[in-house]
């Protein structure tokens, strides 16, 4: 729990009016102001501005980074340092609304781009798929940031907020084999196609669950209500977190996705409590093992694999990080393309009532390609001096790669832009490739189709309440996802009793 009380959820940001994406800068205007730290931009975007920096010799960022500003979230005028040729600005909040434009621009014209983030670290943004594929299995990119050439201060606004100090580095996102392809085999026996379809009633409940607690309302914030609550019960479970314990869980984990929304350091201090947590329930868990992830994880540990408590604790802790927001984000931004594609929707509406299941699977590929949950691959360092596209990386520069703009390439999709639920030939990138592709994909799949199949089931009328000029998206450099996603329907029966537990 944090200093002062905590939402279940995101926090809803100031409303703001309907503003176009700035992205097609022009010369000759200079920008009038400087971002602040902690503060939304107020301003619209103006037409005829440059960019608010020009590039500098020797890489030098072109802004400082703000103390205590969490990484990754956007900045109103975060623009790169190294532009050539010029083009559109990135991480406004415009840009936040809708990246695709940008990205469209960076595919065509410096598809392996080098710029300034909004914390301040440089790093190569790689936007093609071809690119985007091989860099994710190049062996010659770490996932260890003990790579990053960059300057302490740097390589502390890269990972998640806290977990250095956490003693929370040794997770799959921060190793490369041999310690990868040990811990991966181990925690992979979690999601094998068995134990996930084992899984299945257990998922099925609580989203039925979810929905009692609200049909009779008529309206709901899909995320604070529904996409928010689902995979932190449902991760929970699968780790062995007691009911009773499961609400600091998700505190906690609203926090986190927060990406500064919350009281500074609010971040870096959930992480600390959750690893303080996740210390004491592996010496539990010792004592009275169970049939859960962590007990396993012990039991193998005990009969000859070697796994330090530090590697059971960040495996456990980016298990439930990674392997929540993902699925909140697919389920959130899955919803909202559905209800902004009506002729989609019915399609797929007229399937299940059919009791076909074979679109909605399609779907979900698809859902994950044209707006997926994650937007940019997590961190990865050159160990040598390589080749991406055109560009020459120098060892221990940071590379990110953009799913986003990767799965939108027309160069690979035909016609990327628009949401087909029926797509056959959809090899997309929303989870990586490689050794690194999410472990936990299996499981995410299982709760996105569920969420969908269930919602458009039980709530047939389901629309947005307000306009999606008000819906805003939270700020954040790997993840992407709404805000909050009111709506409205007519209201409907609970289906799961009166009998249903508080904590579900």
């Amino acid at each position: 729990m944090s200093d002062r009380p905590v939402d279940d959820g995101p926090a809803e940001p100031a409303r703001e009016p309907d503003r176009e994406p700035a992205h097609k800068p022009e010369p000759d205007r200079e920008p009038a102001h400087k971002p602040e730290p902690d503060r939304e931009p107020a301003h619209k975007p103006e037409p005829d501005r440059e960019p608010a920096h020009k590039p500098k010799p020797d890489r030098e960022p072109a802004h400082k980074p703000k103390p205590d500003r969490e990484p990754g979230g956007p900045a109103p005028a975060g623009c790169p340092a190294h532009r050539a040729p010029t083009g559109p600005e990135l991480f406004t909040w415009e840009f936040a609304t809708d990246p695709y434009p940008a990205y469209a621009w960076l595919r065509e014209h410096s598809p392996v781009h080098r710029t300034t983030l909004p914390s301040g670290v440089e790093a190569w943004l790689v936007t093609r798929y071809a690119d985007a594929r091989q860099a994710l299995a190049d062996n010659r990119l770490s996932k260890n940031p003990v790579h990053h050439a960059g300057s302490a201060h740097a390589k502390g606004k890269t990972g998640i907020p806290g977990e250095r100090k956490a003693e929370l580095m040794t997770h799959l996102l921060n190793i490369d084999p041999p310690d990868h392809t040990r811990l991966r085999r181990l925690v992979s026996k979690a999601f094998t196609p068995r134990r996930v379809a084992e899984f299945a009633p257990r998922v099925q409940e609580l989203t039925d669950r979810l929905i009692d607690r609200f049909v009779a309302e008529g309206t709901a914030d899909l995320i604070h209500d529904f996409a928010f609550p689902l995979p932190i019960y449902a991760i929970c479970d699968l780790l062995g977190v007691p009911e009773e314990d499961q609400d600091d869980f998700r505190d906690w984990a609203g926090m986190m996705i927060r990406h500064g929304g919350g009281p500074r350091g609010g971040v870096a201090r959930s992480v600390k409590r959750m690893r303080a947590y996740l210390a004491e329930l592996i010496h539990r868990k010792r004592e009275n093992p169970g049939d859960d992830l962590i007990s396993e994880l012990i039991r193998t540990s005990d009969h000859g694999e070697h796994l330090t408590e530090n590697e059971a604790a960040a495996m456990a802790f980016i298990l439930l990080f990674a392997g929540f927001e993902t699925t909140v984000n697919l389920i959130g931004n899955g919803t909202y393309s559905l209800l902004r594609h009506p002729e989609e929707r019915a399609r797929l509406e007229a399937s299940l009532a059919a009791g076909e299941e074979e679109l909605l699977a399609t779907g979900i590929e698809e859902l994950l390609r044209f707006d997926g949950p994650v937007e940019l691959a997590t961190w990865r360092y050159a160990t040598e001096p390589l080749t991406i596209g055109d560009e020459e990386i120098a060892a221990g520069d940071p590379v990110l790669v953009v799913l986003a703009a990767a799965d939108r390439d027309p160069a690979r999709f035909e016609d990327p832009d628009t949401l087909d639920l029926a797509r056959r030939d959809n090899q997309h990138l929303g989870y990586g490739h490689g050794i690194h592709y999410c472990v936990g994909a299996p499981l995410a799949r299982l709760e996105g189709r569920t969420a969908l199949a269930t919602l458009l089931r039980r709530l047939p009328d389901l629309r947005l309440a307000g306009e999606t000029a008000d819906l805003r998206w939270r700020g954040g450099l790997i993840m992407r996802g709404l805000r909050t996603l009111p709506v409205e329907f007519t209201p409907g029966p609970a289906v799961g009793g009166s009998d249903a537990p508080s904590t579900l």
